[in-house]
């Protein structure tokens, strides 16, 4: 299977560092023309140096993902440059964490508008070029913690669920226009937002405990997901959320897999620690 993404134009929200980094500048060695939209512009200096090596057309946009009058200039600007804009990626997001009983309103409604109005202005702004085109992927970045929240996570979480049944709708509302919609929860994958490399090394290897696969996650993970899921290959996937976290729902109790292959001497606690 090939999958050949040249020619198509993607915006990418969220591209600053970690996961949306690796998202945008995959898609471009991909041959995609890239847009990428971040708050920081700094940030986006670094992201569009790193583009420059892979030799496509790229562009970079400051932009508040709140903000719906600024979406509609950089979309409009978008369509002016290239006539088309073929994927969208909502990869912004922020995390509050806190709970219930002691969060304040300003951390709720910052993660709310972020990762869940964010996505739909995001999405509303672009599905007219989609529709003119009659072609589109829509692909939103929900997360494990739609599936199961983690303690002191009922903001986040709350958010992300949404994206992901807000993307469903999304899926019956624009099929007759060739356009799918799908969302993609990530799991344990190290980043600068989540701290998982930095955790103590007993921290770390109690929550590996819980993977069917016993390892971090990679961001190359995520960003090959996105590429088969804006190909013509995913031309029939609508509608879904897309587990990636390792098989975190495979078994009550991953472990115990491998201390059974560690007492035939299949596994290694200590060699996989230093991996």
């Amino acid at each position: 299977m090939h999958i050949d993404l040249r020619g198509k134009v993607a915006l990418v929200t969220g591209v600053g560092r970690g996961i949306g980094r690796e998202i945008v500048t995959t898609l471009a060695r991909e041959g995609v023309t890239t847009v990428s939209v971040d708050v920081s512009a700094t940030d986006l200096q670094d992201t569009s140096a790193e583009l420059d090596a892979t030799g496509t057309p790229h562009r970079e946009f400051v932009c508040d993902i709140r903000d719906s009058a600024r979406i509609g200039e950089v979309v409009q600007a978008v369509d002016e440059a290239y006539g088309r804009l073929d994927i969208l990626v909502n990869n912004a997001g922020v995390v509050g964490n806190g709970a219930i009983d002691v969060m304040d309103e300003a951390t709720w409604d910052l993660v709310h508008d972020v990762n869940l109005k964010g996505t739909f202005l995001m999405c509303r702004a672009v599905l007219p070029i989609m529709k003119r085109q009659r072609w589109g992927r829509v692909i939103n970045a929900a997360s494990f913690a739609a599936l199961v929240p983690i303690y002191a996570s009922g903001a986040y979480a709350s958010s992300k669920i949404a994206v992901a049944h807000f993307t469903r709708a999304l899926a019956g509302e624009v099929g007759p226009w060739n356009i799918t919609a799908n969302a993609y929860a990530p799991g344990m994958i190290p980043t600068a937002m989540n701290g998982f490399a930095q955790l103590p090394p007993e921290e770390q290897s109690r929550l590996l405990d819980t993977l069917s696969l016993r390892r971090w996650g990679d961001k190359a993970d995520i960003a090959s997901l996105i590429c088969f899921l804006a190909s013509d290959h995913a031309s029939y996937i609508t509608g879904t959320l897309i587990d990636v976290s390792g098989g975190k729902l495979a078994s009550q109790m991953p472990r115990l897999a491998y201390e059974a292959a560690a007492a035939d001497g299949d596994y290694d606690f200590d060699a996989a620690a230093s991996e």
